[in-house]
Formats: C-alpha cells, sequence, structure tokens
C-alpha cells in the first residue's frame, strides 16, 4: 500500500519539478518568473518616472504655443506671484493629484501631440480661434471633478471670511449653499477669457 501511494504521488512531483528545472525550451519557469518580475520593476519605475517628468512646468512650457501663449498669461496672475509667495504650477491646476486619475487625464492629453503635430494653435491667431473651444473642455473637465485641482489647495471649511471683501463673503456663501463650484465662478482666474464671453464670472 505504501508503494501504491508513492507511485502517485511521484508522478506530480516529478511534474512539479520538471516545470520549474528545465522548460521546453531553454530557461526554466523558475527562471522566466524571476526575470518577469525583475522587469515589471524596471519597467514600472520606469513608467512613473517618466509621469512624473511628464507632471512639470518645465514640461508643459517646453512647446512654444504654451510658452508664448497661456503661459505669458498666467505669468501674470495671483497664482503665480502673489504676497504669500505661493505658486500655484501648471500641472496643480490641470492634472489631478490621485493616481489614477491623473493616468486618465495623461492618456486624454496623449492626443494633443496630435494637433501638436499638424499645427492646430502654432500661431496666435490660431489659438485666439480656439481658445474658446480650449477653455469651455477645461471648464467641463473641472466642473465634473468639482473643481478638484482648486479644492487640492482652497477649502471652504478652511476659509476665514473675516480676511475676505465683503463681495467675496456674499458670493462664497451663496456659492456653498447653490452646490456651485470654483469655476462656475472663477474662470479666467489665470488665463484670459476667449474674446466676448461674458457670464459674471469673477
Amino acid at each position: 500500500m505504501e508503494n501504491i501511494g508513492k507511485e502517485k504521488m511521484d508522478p506530480k512531483m516529478s511534474w512539479l519539478k520538471k516545470i520549474f528545472s528545465k522548460s521546453s525550451q531553454r530557461y526554466s519557469l523558475g527562471a522566466l518568473i524571476t526575470f518577469g518580475f525583475i522587469a515589471g520593476i524596471i519597467f514600472w519605475g520606469g513608467f512613473n518616472t517618466a509621469l512624473e517628468a511628464s507632471n512639470t512646468e518645465d514640461f508643459c512650457i517646453s512647446c512654444h504655443e504654451m510658452n508664448d501663449y497661456v503661459y505669458t498669461e498666467y505669468k501674470e496672475s495671483v497664482h503665480y506671484s502673489n504676497k504669500t509667495g505661493i505658486r500655484a504650477t501648471c500641472p496643480d491646476c490641470h492634472v489631478p493629484k490621485e493616481w489614477t486619475d491623473k493616468l486618465v487625464r495623461k492618456a486624454k492629453a496623449s492626443f494633443e501631440l496630435y494637433h501638436k503635430m499638424v499645427g492646430s494653435i502654432d500661431t496666435p491667431e490660431k489659438f485666439e480661434a480656439k481658445r474658446m473651444e480650449l477653455a469651455q473642455s477645461v471648464w467641463q473637465r473641472m466642473e465634473e471633478s468639482d473643481s478638484q485641482e482648486c479644492r487640492n489647495c482652497h477649502d471652504y471649511q478652511s476659509m476665514d471670511y473675516s480676511e475676505q471683501k465683503r463681495r467675496a463673503q456674499t458670493q462664497h456663501s451663496q456659492a456653498f449653499e447653490d452646490g456651485k463650484t470654483c469655476i462656475n465662478c472663477h474662470k479666467g482666474i489665470a488665463h484670459s477669457l476667449p474674446f466676448g464671453f461674458k457670464d459674471g464670472s469673477i
């Protein structure tokens, strides 16, 4: 009986041993798993490094369309220079902090490479012609996220209304009660509004 039990176990053990000692090709499964694990770490590290490298202000303004048009406007805004010395850079306002949301945003932004290649906004005239479309796209995305990028720095609960001007106190209180989000009122805070745009934004 003991021999029968051993005979039943031996084929299984020898099969398992074959998998980890040699494969039908040149490498063992164990070596392939180890190689795959190391390659995965290298790929993941490289991917995250590239993701973060593309999430800097220097990267954002590396093309002349951004550097010459919107970056110039941004440098005149309170988000660039203010009495507290706190600066919100391009990624702070345009890229979500959460990793999955950031990945989705980066994937969508990759389509901008096509427009860079075909020169959709490579002149001031072309840019101004598309400014409304570009702005509305950003405003819609920020409305859908409840202005998450704004709220990474600005928290309703932390606001000291006594330090705000009377108009701001009234507007903020009413906006919070009405369930409005930052971008509903603060369009054009860092960039020029499209020509002819009017909606009562601050």
